[in-house]
């Protein structure tokens, strides 16, 4: 029984690249959700459609990282 490097050095590196993106998915989603002003509210900041786009893309990036992580328990518990 022997193992097999190159496989287990894939893995290796497929599971680092997902880590990151869905740490940088993340970091953006928060910086998204800050910019729309949902984090503490400045008074004089006139809401509008920047605040919404930027809101959208907090919802995107959060949504992106439930799903990675949907998917990842989906592999791991046996149906």
């Amino acid at each position: 029984m022997g193992i097999d490097w190159g496989t287990l050095a894939g893995v290796f590196g497929v599971s680092l690249g997902i880590t990151v993106v869905v740490v940088v998915m993340f970091s953006l989603g928060l910086a998204a959700w800050a910019r729309a002003g949902r984090g503490e509210p400045a008074p004089d900041v006139p809401r509008g459609r920047p605040q919404k786009v930027a809101a959208a893309t907090a919802v995107l990036c959060f949504a992106a990282c439930l799903a990675v992580a949907a998917y990842g328990v989906d592999l791991i518990v046996p149906a």
